[in-house]
């Protein structure tokens, strides 16, 4: 496993890390027995970073990582987010006393002293303007309750504002072969500045496994499902905002990336990974089998700068004008 420098933190992170949405709920059935083995793996391989939430499974994802990392807090790193169990609207969610709350609340779910990194949920764009819960976090921070803070965004306007925030020291942003504006100022901006990138949904919610097809059908508590056009949250946060049909379309043009290093999979987190500013990725899994799959990408070649410059005039000429939503 290798590691990369998270900002100017001292925290090192695996490139490979994981995000715990999946084991959490919205994205059908899942056995704990499962979720657990499969953290496991994760970490006999040396991920040290997974990244978690409070509405993930309303809390549960938190207290499964609890378990899994029961005896390793000094070795695990891990991230989870706050705000969303809530009216994000509402700027009282981001009061100090409101913030300490859900705090408290993570902390005992993951049985810390400590959050690594404590990130804001994809708040309004105002709520990042108006700017006050930044100082609710260096709050924290100087308690002792958190390590560092970061923000989960939706827009690239929206981690630029952050950028403002000298506080900041991670985003996390929606990143993938069918999302690529990120790349274009704000993760140059983020890298002089000292702040980490994390890079949520690296599969566009799988449509870059090169699995599905246009008949393909998800489970009713699948965000897959009940969010394919936005209905629940953000269209960005499902398919990278594209409609489904569309993204099935455009995989089966890409699935030449695979070819040589595996299967789509490993190629679309490589081409990721291929980025300097990335500090890590942070795929989705619901077992074992899925995270080897995802630890694949440590032995796939780099892309060449003929095969980046393709993929590009792939995505301004294919997907960018096809995309849904703000990004």
């Amino acid at each position: 496993m290798k590691y990369r420098q998270l900002g100017n933190t001292e925290m090192k992170v695996s490139e490979v890390s994981f995000g715990t949405w999946a084991i959490g709920g919205s994205w059908g059935n899942v056995k704990d027995e499962d979720s657990l083995a499969a953290l496991d793996r994760a970490m006999e391989a040396g991920v040290n970073f997974f990244d978690t939430a409070d509405v993930y499974g309303d809390g549960h994802s938190e207290e499964l990582l609890a378990k899994a990392t029961k005896g390793k807090e000094n070795d695990i790193y891990v991230a989870t987010k706050f705000c969303r169990s809530a009216d994000i609207t509402d700027p009282a969610v981001y009061t100090y006393e409101s913030v300490r709350a859900f705090c408290e609340a993570s902390l005992k779910r993951l049985q810390r002293e400590r959050i690594d990194l404590y990130q804001i949920h994809c708040p309004p764009t105002d709520i990042l303007r108006d700017g006050e819960v930044f100082a609710v976090l260096d709050r924290l921070k100087r308690e002792g309750k958190i390590r560092e803070y970061g923000v989960s965004v939706e827009t690239v306007e929206e981690g630029l504002i952050c950028l403002e925030q000298p506080g900041v020291k991670a985003l996390q942003v929606i990143f993938n072969l069918f999302r690529q504006k990120p790349a274009e100022t704000l993760f140059p901006k983020a890298h002089e500045q000292g702040v980490g990138i994390l890079v949520r949904l690296p599969l566009a919610s799988g449509l870059l496994t090169g699995k599905f097809s246009e008949n393909s059908t998800f489970a009713a508590d699948d965000h897959r499902n009940f969010n394919r056009n936005g209905e629940s949250f953000n269209v960005g946060e499902t398919f990278a905002g594209l409609p489904f049909e569309t993204g099935v379309e455009l995989s089966r043009k890409l699935d030449w990336i695979g070819e040589s290093r595996g299967n789509m999979t490993r190629a679309a987190l490589r081409w990721i990974l291929d980025n300097p500013h990335i500090t890590c990725v942070i795929p989705g899994f619901r077992n074992t089998a899925q995270v080897e799959d995802n630890l694949g990408v440590q032995i796939v070649s780099p892309f060449s700068g003929d095969e980046h410059a393709r993929l590009r005039e792939f995505y301004e000429q294919n997907v960018k004008n096809a995309i849904r939503g703000p990004y």
